[in-house]
């Protein structure tokens, strides 16, 4: 028997039955993936390609860390990346979710029988550890009794010298919740309660303040898989086990209202935001609830781009400031928009206000569906806006990143949010062409639309007797004038228009179709720290325009750590166009191309002195070459100045990575986990949105070099304070740092590399502190080609 969302709603009722609190208790339930098949259109063609990817991969190479670690034989070798390097397993507990929503969403054979085949294996590894443990963390028993033991090593993505292993787990959490609410699986129920037991063990003889200080440690959502295990039971244990593992200092600011995220791992973040509104819904907690709200409003309205992301190189950058983004060639990053998604449905449903059906249909079309490429399925990582860059695409053997797994996720799962019902009245929350089965009333909805190349949709209501109740159509925030409505053909207007909603309400008969038109015009989204960069859109979708092919550098990702950023020549700003208009002016610029639906032509673009003008389409249309969604923006008085600023500024930041071999971001996550990063008594931090990292004894990275490389450069930041630095190649001592300054200051030291080195293609570099002193913060280190 498959287990409803709004079962799993009466087990909490009564469960907790506290104070309801109406912005905590659902307003709206939605369908089961079951009552809901797409139609043929773009949704659906994600979705088919999806289900090939799902099917592509090898599900023995996925099961061979969890195998290993429980001692049994392997079928066949893991896969390489991420999945080999200390992630192992993390792809394993992805892949489960994946197949457990594509398998609800399609009932394809295919699909259960690899899921069945995934979790009969897993729960032999469950059996054969004995205690409750499934896990692929390579070394995973010696960490976990240590951990148990209150010997707690943690920093922001290690813990006890291992890779997030809490993060990883925590998708082995998720696939077996998931493929028990989405398809009834027993096994999958019985094995998620029995690792939710083995986690009460974990941390039972933990103090709340070693258990807060192994969660500085990126470790998912597991405060609200334990709410979910929680309802699921209806043991109150699991909830106070929520609690336990929900980060206070996180927490705390969002319950004051007070902004700290610039600067923090955006995706070690919002899945905590996640379990602290799981655990509201549950407790009936407002103060919980507010402090969420307070988050998403942040989040979205002053950190999230056009396309509905956040985040560069997946940090929170600065509110005021997004200029660092606009020049990186690592935007917004897909596991983010797949969680504040997961976030915005939670809240639609006990708070349905249209802002959120705005948010989660701006970031649907605009970020995820952009991420899988429309011919082989391959999935996106980084979606950055500098402008002339492009993206690059997984492979299903070789590429294992967090992104590929939230991926396998975001295109199995494109019905969840279409419909939802309240009592008898029926909610129609996207314009995505699709079939409903309202079972429990006996009413089929066929909504029938070209949206978004087309601004109008069609939804017929079959049933086998008249019904009474009202349904309530979506209306979207970008409308240019009010709805038409046709019933049967004919104008209508017994409607209510609300804020959010058309509300029809009427005794329905077999084979009505109410019909809408829904206007749609041209806007500008200006960056959110209003600096002169605009997006221009049409409705609801961000539109871009191709600059080129050239360099497209790792199109699609080989197996190498690094192998998910688009590393191809960066094109020089000043060698792009500037749109010459006032930016209340920029939608008359914009025309229609009558035999291209959703192209335009934009005008006003100087290249350098020459008038030019560009071809604009949907962004999520825009693959396999470079492109802009942000234009630069200047008056025509400002034109020239603005042509100079961006030659000067650019000059010796390009200049530098032109002869870059590689490079790595001290303090931050995924360029020390990819360069193998190694430590003993270091601490990471960031001063605004500049992260560095420190040491009382020493910490180290594997560097990429060539025969060509030359030079070792660090930066660094020198301050008042007595500190000492030994910088230690392939174990030979190169250099001392003793600067020291008044002010803190950042500084470069260039260093010459050996020219007799062993290995030509890398180097390991160690940072040392000094006898009886820490060592300087480190901003950075490069291997260079020359000066």
């Amino acid at each position: 028997m498959i287990l409803k969302n709004k079962f799993l709603h009466v087990a909490l009722t009564s469960l907790f039955s506290l104070a309801l609190a109406a912005q905590t208790t659902p307003q709206l339930t939605y369908f089961d993936l079951r009552e809901v098949r797409l139609l043929p259109g773009i949704f659906k063609h994600a979705e088919d390609l999806d289900l090939h990817y799902l099917l592509e991969m090898d599900p023995d190479r996925l099961l061979a860390p969890f195998l290993r670690e429980a001692n049994l034989p392997i079928k066949k070798e893991s896969y390489t990346n991420w999945e080999n390097t200390g992630l192992d397993g993390h792809i394993g507990g992805h892949y489960l979710s994946a197949l457990a929503h594509m398998y609800a969403s399609t009932g394809d054979l295919r699909i259960k029988e690899r899921l069945d085949y995934m979790l009969a294996n897993l729960k032999h590894c469950q059996e054969a550890n004995g205690n409750g443990y499934i896990g692929g963390v390579p070394g995973g028993k010696l960490i976990w009794t240590e951990v148990q033991q209150g010997n707690i090593n943690a920093g922001s993505f290690n813990l006890n010298g291992k890779w997030v292993p809490l993060y990883n787990i925590h998708k082995t959490y998720a696939g077996l919740r998931d493929a028990y609410l989405l398809t009834g699986s027993e096994s999958a129920k019985d094995m998620l309660i029995k690792m939710t037991d083995w986690a009460l063990v974990l941390v039972s003889q933990l103090s709340e303040a070693q258990i807060q200080d192994m969660l500085r440690s990126e470790h998912g959502g597991l405060n609200e898989i334990f709410a979910d295990v929680a309802a699921i039971t209806q043991n109150r244990a699991y909830l106070e086990l929520a609690r336990k593992f929900s980060h206070q200092s996180i927490l705390e600011p969002l319950l004051q209202h007070k902004d700290h995220l610039t600067g923090l791992h955006a995706n070690t973040q919002i899945p905590k935001v996640l379990g602290f509104k799981r655990i509201a819904d549950i407790s009936h907690n407002e103060r919980w609830a507010e402090a969420v709200r307070y988050f998403w409003d942040n989040v979205v309205e002053q950190r999230s781009i056009s396309i509905g992301g956040n985040s560069v190189s997946e940090h929170f950058n600065p509110t005021d400031d997004f200029s660092k983004m606009l020049h990186s060639i690592e935007g917004p990053e897909t596991c983010n928009t797949y969680n504040m998604l997961r976030l915005t449905k939670m809240l639609y449903q006990t708070d349905p206000q249209g802002k959120y059906l705005d948010f989660y249909e701006r970031a649907l079309y605009n970020h995820i569906l952009s991420t899988q490429h429309p011919e082989h399925g391959g999935l996106v990582y980084f979606t950055q806006i500098r402008p002339g860059h492009y993206r690059v695409y997984s492979q299903a053997q070789t590429s294992m990143w967090c992104c590929v797994g939230s991926g396998m996720e975001n295109h199995a799962k494109y019905g969840e949010m279409i419909y939802a019902h309240r009592d008898n009245d029926l909610y129609v929350n996207l314009y995505i062409p699709s079939q409903l089965n309202w079972k429990e009333k006996g009413i089929e909805v066929i909504q029938e639309t070209d949206f978004p190349m087309k601004a109008k949709t069609s939804i017929r209501i079959n049933l086998k007797q008249p019904v009474s109740f009202s349904l309530f159509i979506r209306k979207p925030n970008w409308l240019t004038a009010a709805p038409q409505v046709l019933i049967n053909g004919k104008r209508n207007n017994n409607f209510l228009l609300t804020d959010d909603h058309i509300q029809i309400k009427r005794t329905w008969q077999k084979g009505d179709i109410v019909s809408l038109e829904l206007p749609m015009g041209v806007h500008t989204e200006q960056l959110p720290d209003k600096s002169n960069y605009y997006s221009i859109l049409y409705g609801p979708i961000v539109l871009g325009a191709r600059t080129g092919q050239e360099d497209l550098r790792g199109l699609q990702a080989d197996d190498s750590r690094m192998g998910h950023i688009a590393s191809g020549r960066q094109i020089p700003l000043r060698d792009l166009p500037i749109l010459a208009a006032e930016p209340n002016y920029i939608p008359a610029l914009v025309k229609p191309i009558a035999s291209k639906p959703l192209h335009f032509t934009l005008s006003n673009l100087y290249l350098e002195k020459k008038g030019i003008q560009m071809e604009l389409e949907p962004f999520f249309g825009i693959h396999d070459s470079r492109y802009i969604i942000y234009w630069p923006q200047a008056t025509e008085d400002e034109l020239q100045a603005l042509q100079e600023k961006m030659s000067r500024d650019e000059v010796e930041s390009l200049a530098l990575t032109a002869k870059t071999i590689d490079k790595v971001v001290a303090g931050e996550q995924q360029p020390e986990s990819d360069h193998f990063f190694k430590e003993h008594n270091s601490n990471a931090g960031a001063s605004e949105d500049t992260r560095w990292r420190e040491t009382k004894d020493w910490f180290s990275y594997s560097m990429k070099t060539t025969s060509e490389t030359k030079l070792l450069s660090i930066k660094f930041i020198a301050d008042n304070s007595p500190r000492a630095t030994e910088l230690i190649v392939d174990g030979k001592v190169m250099a001392t740092l003793e600067d020291k300054a008044p002010n803190s200051s950042i500084k470069t030291i260039r260093i010459k590399l050996p020219e007799d080195r062993a290995d030509k293609n890398k180097i390991e570099l160690k940072i040392k502190a000094g006898a009886g002193s820490k060592s300087h913060k480190i901003l950075e280190a490069r291997t260079l080609l020359s000066d």
